[in-house]
């Protein structure tokens, strides 16, 4: 954790060089809205491809890049979650393996025993021996079910974090392609007067109302 701190801080000056073409100061601090263009005017379009590249080597530059930083504690929340997942799971996962790998070759030696040093006797639950459950043959089918099971979590795990990490880069791509598109409300009423003609061609005066959105 310590070393991926450094590296955001040493990349953070690089960002910041890379997007200081797209930043404009404005003189006039008089208002907050002033004040905050005056910092963090970003008035022209970032580059997508950039933003994905710096996306690609540290997860969350793209998103710093495009000036979208609420979007930061999703990114490496995710990255965290997925990291925790792996870890845990690859820690059943070598347990329950080592564990099976001792009694497997204990058992073909004929000297299982019921010692807690041993990992297969460590793993037992609370206040079960190896008769309790069922015998030597039943709790090796049963840590190679759980081997199995945590190593196809681990792999789960791995498969969701590479889902987030392509996620961030399409993010980063999308938020830059559309950082001029305009999605405010254009909702507006017309009044007008008409004349409207019928089927037999007579004319008549009406009021027209549009609404435009």
């Amino acid at each position: 954790m310590r070393h991926w701190l450094y590296i955001v801080l040493l990349i953070l000056p690089l960002l910041a060089h890379a997007r200081q073409d797209s930043i404009h100061y404005t003189p006039d601090t008089t208002t907050s809205e002033a004040k905050y263009r005056y910092y963090f005017d970003l008035t022209k379009k970032p580059d997508a491809i950039k933003s994905v590249w710096l996306g690609a080597i540290l997860p969350g530059a793209g998103q710093i890049y495009n000036g979208s930083y609420w979007k930061l504690p999703l990114v490496y929340g995710a990255f965290m979650g997925c990291g925790y997942a792996i870890a845990w799971n690859h820690g059943r996962y070598s347990s329950y393996k080592s564990a099976y790998l001792e009694l497997y070759y204990d058992n073909e030696a004929g000297t299982v025993t019921e010692d807690p040093s041993k990992s297969y006797i460590a793993v037992l639950p609370d206040g079960y021996t190896l008769e309790r459950v069922g015998g030597v043959n039943t709790w090796m089918n049963t840590l190679k079910n759980r081997q199995n099971t945590y190593r196809r979590y681990r792999d789960y795990s791995i498969i969701a974090c590479i889902l987030v990490y392509a996620l961030s880069l399409i993010d980063a791509y999308v938020d830059a392609q559309l950082f001029d598109y305009d999605i405010s409300p254009d909702l507006s009423l017309h009044a007008e007067p008409q004349i409207y003609l019928d089927m037999q061609h007579q004319q008549s005066t009406e009021l027209k109302l549009a609404i435009r959105f």
